[in-house]
This record gives C-alpha cells, structure tokens and sequence, in this order.
C-alpha cells in the first residue's frame, strides 16, 4: 500500500471560540486527482490553509509523506512537496513573467543571484508545457486576469511538488484553456504528482477527478469515488436542496430598444460590432480568450472608448468617452475580477456600496451622515440576499458570492437602466450562482437592458434571450437561445 502524500485525521478549526472544521478525515495517495467541493464558507479555504501550514489546527492529526506534523509552517509544507495555488492568483503584478514563474523556486532553493538566462528559459518551457505563449517579460500586472492565472499555475507546475492544491485554477480561463489544463493535471498525475483540485464548475469536477470530497458547514459530508455520484446528486450534498435552472425567456410586450450598437470599432479590440438590446432582455456576449468580449464591455462603458460607430441610448446618440459619461447615459458596469477591479477590500460594506453614489448621500455641510450608509448599505443587503453582518463589516470577511453581491449593489444604487456584467458569476459556488442568475432575471423583469459577456455556455443558455459570438474582435454567430444546445454553442465558440 502506498503512503499517502496528506492524511487528516479528525482535525478541527476553531475561529474566535466557533468551529469551523469539525472533524475532518482525508486521504490523498500518490497520483491520486481528488476534487475538494463545496459553496463559499464551508471550509474548503480553511481545510487548504491547514494543509499548506497558514493556519494551525486545533484537534487532531495531520501527516505530510507518512510524518506527522502536530504543527506546520508554510516553508515546512512547501518543502515536503505541497504546492497551493491560491484564488487570488498571490502574483507579483511589478514582476515580470518570467520572474513571477521562477521566483518561488529562487527563494526555495535560496539562491542569492539571479540566473536571468536559466530563469527564463525555465518559465519558456513551462509555458509551452501547457501550451500557451506569453511575453516572458510582460509585466504581470499589465496582463488580462486569465493570463494571471495561468502564470500562477505555471509557477506551481515549475516547483518540484508532490501535491499540487489547484483552488479554482480555471475560473478566468476558456474552454480550449480549461481542456490544455486537465491534460496536463492527467500529466502530472501519470508521473505520480497528487492534484486537489477545488472547482465551483460541476464540468470540470467530473472532467479531471478520480474521487469528490464535499464539504459542508465545516463537515465533511461525503467522500466518494467519481462513479458513484451525479451532476444533481453532487448539487444535493453541497448545497443541502435541489437546485433547478429554469431558463429565462423575454417575456416583456415592451419593444423600446434601450441601447444599440451600430457599426462601433475600436483599433486593435473589435470591429465593426451591432447589436440592439431591448428593456427587459438579456443579451449574452460569448468567445475565446482574445476575441474582444471584454474589450466591448469596457467602451460601453467609456473605460476604453469606440473610435468608429454609434452607440444609441434611448434611441439618441451617446458620445460616451468616460466612464462618468456612461454613467449620465444610465449604463453601468460589473467588472470581470471583483477583487482588484470591484471592491474595496479593507473597506466596510456599506464603504463599497456607497462608493458610486457619494454626491447623493451628503447633506448641505457636505457630510454623509453614517445613518445613510447605514440605511443604504442595509437596503441592498436585504434585497440581494448579502450575508446578515454588520454594515461595518470589511468586504475582504465576505464569501466570494457575497462580494459579488456588494459589486451588484454597488452599481445598482446608481439605478442604472443599462447593465453590463462581465463575467457575473466568476469563482462563487453554485447557490450564489444560482441565486445570481434569479437577480439578473428579475432586474430584466423590471425593465433593464442586460449586456452578459460570459464563456460559460451553460450560464448562457439558462440566463440569456440572446446570444452573440465573437471571434477575432468580430460578431461571427449571433441567435436567440431557445432551442440552442450547448454542443451547437460550444461548436460556434470554438470554430467561430
């Protein structure tokens, strides 16, 4: 028999005198490719800390190779093969690519010089092991969020891990990118390498995985091979209920077109792109990494103006240069990565939700009284579900569904009448996902103008009325969803 590469046994978590792991028992053999599920709060991020020796447990054992560690420091995990790549990608965005791949390895190994040659020929080949081609001394920072993350994955693949704990290594990736990636987990696997893959996207769970552990309010719940489970089984045991997507269909008699694109371009992103969207529907704006999706969402949005075209709002020309002169045409925008784009994370919630509506909540003396935060901050948590806590709160103590729940708020305070989410429901588990879709349907239902770039075909054939396709900055597909299949989606995306 093997020795497992990790064995928990009943450990547990406390935090501030409450448990928040209780009793968790968990094996991962060698080559083993274990998938860790289950909704924003379980314990899945804590259960990982534990593993990589961020926190300290206080019930239990934990071996690493078959050594106990009563007590494990990062450094000691790291060098007993255990390799964490984090959400939030942990890159240096003023390094290059090269030194964001390398410099773990550097400190590893604590080599004092720099060998700049050896460097970057080791990020090349570890780029073109996964097959994706990256300047090596672009600056990480500069680079979209996809490209952040697969120079996070990269820096772990050029370690010499044992295990290798993916947490959501796909949310910012494409499909043909997703796929390059479970090839390379299947690599790793045949030569032995241990994966625990974290993932919200029920596809790749059952696309990459030998066996599913679920946790659930801190307990594990089940912990079964991959054969023995279902897409709604595993629905069932991480959320507890039966979860079902009813597609969304335009039901307003309302034929008032709120924003039309006629012929915009802009240098380099996209060209030549039309499309009307009337209240009430939601057009879905879908395509690879590259095609020009996220770059169209951000003229909209003023962040990076059109060059040629009309964008019509209300059926008038609106010249939208700014992001303040998108917002006095009533379009608002919910970016891709809430983390660095949408939130303010050491500030309060009721800080983030005010954040776009300042000027309305002062009073004469040019105060803002902490009862309108207040009142505000409480409005929004009630209507979109946010988690019962204090308004004061720090965005950075929420799940990632509940922060992206403050982005929504954030921008539906300003009462827009267009809505542009990129990427709405990236990284949240499930039932935040879920309970998403059912928001963005009824701010349809009330009369909003919904413009959804997304790659997630499933979401888009449950969500959106319309579905258009770029590929190479231009409209190649465009259809109403209803009787779409995902497979005739999936071909148009690919093949454009």
């Amino acid at each position: 028999m093997k020795t497992p590469i990790i064995e928990l046994k009943g450990i547990s978590k406390y935090f501030s005198g409450i448990r928040v792991l209780n009793n968790i028992d968990l094996t991962v053999y060698p080559g083993e490719v274990l998938c860790l599920v289950g909704e924003n709060g379980s314990g899945k991020s804590t259960m990982i800390k534990i593993v990589s020796g961020v926190f300290t447990y206080e019930e239990g054992l934990l071996k690493i190779n078959g050594k106990a560690y009563p007590k494990i420091s990062p450094e000691q995990s790291i060098n007993a093969g255990i390799q964490v790549i984090y959400q939030d990608f942990s890159v240096f965005h003023e390094l290059t690519v090269s030194e964001n791949i390398t410099m773990s390895l550097q400190v590893q190994k604590r080599k004092v010089m720099v060998d700049w040659k050896a460097n970057e020929k080791l990020a090349k080949k570890v780029l073109e092991k996964i097959g994706i081609s990256i300047d090596l001394h672009s600056q990480v920072g500069q680079l979209p969020v996809a490209q952040k993350q697969i120079v996070a994955i990269c820096r772990a693949i050029a370690q010499d891990a044992k295990l290798i704990i993916m947490d959501e290594p796909t949310t910012a990736l494409t499909k043909k990118e997703i796929d390059r990636l479970v090839a390379i987990i299947k690599g790793l696997k045949a030569q032995g390498i241990s994966i625990i893959f974290v993932s919200h996207k029920l596809e790749e769970v059952f696309a990459v995985c030998d066996r599913i552990a679920v946790l659930r309010s801190g307990e594990m719940v089940v912990n079964e091979p991959i054969e023995t489970f279902s897409k709604d089984k595993l629905v069932y045991f991480m959320t507890g209920k039966e979860i079902e997507e009813k597609p969304f269909r335009f039901d307003c008699d309302s034929e008032e077109v709120l924003v039309e694109a006629r012929n915009i371009s802009r240098f380099g992103s996209f060209e030549d792109v039309s499309f009307k969207v009337r209240a009430g529907e939601i057009l879905a704006v879908t395509g690879q990494l590259g095609s020009g999706r996220t770059e169209l969402a951000l003229a909209l949005f003023g962040v990076e103006p059109i060059e040629n075209g009309q964008i019509l709002v209300n059926k008038r020309e609106a010249r939208i240069k700014s992001i303040k002169d998108a917002l006095k045409n009533g379009i608002a925008y919910l970016p891709e990565d809430r983390l660095t784009e949408g939130l303010l994370l050491t500030r309060s919630i009721s800080d983030n939700i005010s954040s776009t509506v300042v000027d309305k909540l002062k009073i004469k003396s040019g105060i803002i009284p902490s009862k309108r935060l207040a009142d505000l901050a409480g409005y929004w948590m009630t209507k979109l579900g946010i988690t019962n806590k204090p308004h004061d709160t720090l965005a950075s103590q929420f799940s990632g569904g509940n922060q992206q729940r403050i982005v929504l708020a954030k921008w539906l305070a300003v009462q827009p009448k267009i809505f542009i989410l990129n990427c709405p429901t990236m990284g949240v588990d499930v039932k935040s996902k879920s309970e998403i879709h059912t928001i963005m349907q009824e701010l349809a239902r009330q009369g909003l103008a919904i413009i959804m770039m997304s790659d997630d075909v499933g979401e888009i054939l449950a969500t959106a009325n319309r579905v258009l396709v770029m590929n190479a900055g231009r409209v190649v597909f465009e259809s109403d969803t209803q009787g779409l299949t995902q497979n005739d989606l999936t071909e148009k995306i690919l093949v454009g």
